[in-house]
């Protein structure tokens, strides 16, 4: 091929792309960034033996059975199996909508305020803010965020931008889900004050935390404030230690039940591209997924599939 012909193809693919971003700039947005961002996931997989309130009880997962006569396909009640049906589905006993890594919606505790259903789809993405109190929850494991902590974070790094997700690390998600005092006091919380300040000084869409209460008050006291003001919080994260502390972006996955007052949760942390944690879309494409060595089967003994 002649040098020529090289320029000439190279210039038509360089029209072309310009094109193709004047016409779809939100395409554009996703090639030039968020193909080459690192992706960390900060959500916990539930199962049936997590921590939990005990109020509320542990969730029970079974192998799928036929809820009808299907002939000679399947009767009422036989278990589907790879071998017999091609597939196999699995059924879930969840005692609360609060379980794991969640989205609290302040029906929680207000019936006048939004369900999780109702929660606007400008929850998708939002910009990550990651307060690190981690140090000072390995001298006092009872230790809540501050306001103090806060401005010292925009001391640091500006100002908390409008609308974003303020997570609090303090690294007790590494006690999950193996450790009996898990959501024992003490552990980590965030302070009333710490979190007017962040809805009501920074207007924040909502904060998260890594143990499953937003405080050790006797009346919960931050979350009766947050939930009965009309504001959200995330529970049961993980994995704040792999994400920045600033400059990252957060998506938002959650059920939708109708009327929920909670959410099963997914946040994902979506970061530089020179980040050294996480995958980009080129590590993990996700089509087709990797063929595991393992096969997946029921374990009876731990109430769930696994490998």
């Amino acid at each position: 091929m002649s040098k020529k012909i090289i320029v000439c193809a190279v210039a038509l693919c360089i029209v072309g792309s310009l094109a193709w971003a004047k016409k779809y700039p939100m395409w554009e947005l996703y090639e030039k960034n968020f193909v080459k961002a690192k992706y960390v996931d900060l959500t916990h997989a539930f199962r049936p033996d997590q921590p939990v309130w005990p109020g509320f009880g542990n969730a029970k997962f079974m192998p799928t059975k036929a809820g009808a006569d299907l002939g000679d396909y399947a009767k009422k009640g036989d278990v589907y199996t790879y071998e017999k049906h091609g597939f196999v589905a699995t059924a879930y006993e969840i005692p609360t909508d609060q379980y794991g890594t969640q989205l609290d919606p302040p029906s929680h505790w207000d019936a006048y305020y939004a369900t999780i259903d109702e929660l606007p789809a400008t929850y998708c993405v939002r910009p990550l803010v990651v307060i690190n109190i981690a140090d000072k929850c390995k001298e006092n494991p009872g230790y809540h965020c501050s306001v103090a902590d806060i401005k010292a974070w925009e001391d640091k790094y500006d100002k908390i931008p409008e609308g974003s997700v303020v997570m609090v690390r303090s690294d007790w998600s590494a006690r999950w889900p193996d450790d009996p005092n898990f959501n024992q006091k003490p552990f980590p919380g965030v302070g009333l004050d710490a979190l007017k300040y962040l809805h009501e000084e920074r207007k924040i869409l909502f904060h998260g935390h890594e143990p499953l209460d937003t405080d050790t008050t006797p009346g919960l006291e931050g979350e009766y404030w947050l939930m009965h003001a009309g504001y959200c919080q995330a529970e049961g994260v993980a994995n704040l230690w792999m994400v920045p502390e600033a400059g990252a972006l957060v998506a938002i996955g959650f059920a939708k039940p109708m009327g929920g007052t909670g959410g099963y949760a997914r946040y994902i942390a979506i970061c530089p591209s020179d980040w050294e944690y996480g995958v980009s879309v080129k590590d993990a494409p996700g089509a087709p997924l990797p063929k595991h060595e393992k096969p997946l089967h029921w374990d009876e003994e731990k109430g769930m599939r696994v490998r």
